[in-house]
């Protein structure tokens, strides 16, 4: 179960709402909400720190490749992404993770 929800994480990023998204990525701290809001829903579903982690390099990665960031802190987190390699990719989702929690 855990698995799944972790695996539609590409999906529900790409088919959300337009306006949503936008209002999200508007403002980092919204953006931290929304991220916060939705670690807290995947620890009540019994995901852990990995699991969230590698959820959070989907969103990531999905946010890297197809969206303009829309603040300063995007545009960091953004080239952060982009110049790290896999494994520093997979840390900076953990601390996104931590900062949130």
């Amino acid at each position: 179960m855990a698995n799944t929800n972790v695996n539609n994480v590409d999906e529900k990023v790409a088919n959300m709402d337009s306006e949503k998204k936008d209002q999200i990525l508007q403002d980092f701290e919204e953006f931290k909400g929304y991220l916060s809001d939705k670690v807290s829903k995947g620890q009540k579903l019994g995901l852990g720190e990995e699991q969230l982690a590698k959820a959070a390099e989907k969103v990531a990665g999905y946010l890297a490749e197809h969206e303009d960031p829309r603040n300063s802190e995007e545009k960091l987190l953004q080239e952060l992404w982009k110049v790290g390699d896999k494994d520093q990719q997979h840390a900076l989702a953990h601390m996104l993770v931590r900062l949130v929690d």
